[in-house]
């Protein structure tokens, strides 16, 4: 299995650290967030890594280069401007293949074991890893019942940037900037996505009071 690395975006709430530095390059206990991804899927067996860039995307290139200091080779997504989050996995699907593929968000940091990651069932078109929900977004994205994700339910909880999907999710899809959310909740409807929760640690670095959590929690 192939995995992608979404790490184009632009980071304005981590401004000003990311004005001069990509937000996947910043470092927490001495690693770049995207080190972190890239040394976890060299440990659970993955080998080739597609990353899509837009800011300072000469920057990832010159630090992260071919992967090979990684265990893993690196093929790099260029989109010039970013292209939101499905809009640079269906950029990239030239450089994904025909078979499933993990797509994971640069901008997280999150303990799970990608080895463990299950084969997508042949009924769903993607398979959504989900986490408790924290404070900054409370009210959750979706529900999971009977194993596949609801967009509304009796308990909800947060997408975690972590997600098997099959190249027929976006079948159809409009290029351009498109958020992979609104995908998401279309495939829902059709009983299209599963999931599961992962009970462990999990922070989205979208900010600078998170960031310095998670670096107090990793020193």
């Amino acid at each position: 299995m192939k995995a992608m690395i979404l790490a184009a975006g632009r980071g304005d709430r981590l401004r000003p650290l990311t004005d001069a530095t990509p937000k996947p390059l910043i470092k927490v206990a001495g690693k770049s967030l995207i080190e972190y991804h890239l040394t976890n899927l060299a440990s659970a067996g993955f080998k080739e890594i597609i990353i899509n860039t837009a800011w300072l995307a000469e920057k990832i290139h010159t630090e992260l280069g071919d992967g090979s200091n990684y265990g893993v080779t690196i093929t790099y997504s260029d989109e010039g401007e970013a292209l939101e989050t499905a809009g640079g996995i269906i950029h990239a699907l030239p450089l994904l293949g025909d078979e499933p593929f993990l797509v994971i968000n640069g901008d997280i940091w999150c303990d799970f074991e990608f080895s463990n990651l299950p084969t997508i069932n042949v009924n769903v078109l993607a398979h959504l890893i989900l986490v408790k929900n924290p404070q900054h977004n409370a009210t959750g994205d979706f529900a999971l019942q009977t194993g596949l994700v609801r967009n509304t339910g009796d308990i909800m909880y947060t997408y975690s940037g972590i997600g098997i999907y099959q190249t027929d999710f976006f079948k159809n899809q409009a290029s351009g900037r498109v958020a992979l959310g609104s995908v998401i909740r279309e495939k829902n409807d059709n009983n299209l996505v599963s999931g599961q929760l992962h009970h462990g640690r999990w922070t989205d670095v979208g900010t600078l009071e998170r960031l310095q959590v998670l670096k107090k929690e990793l020193s």
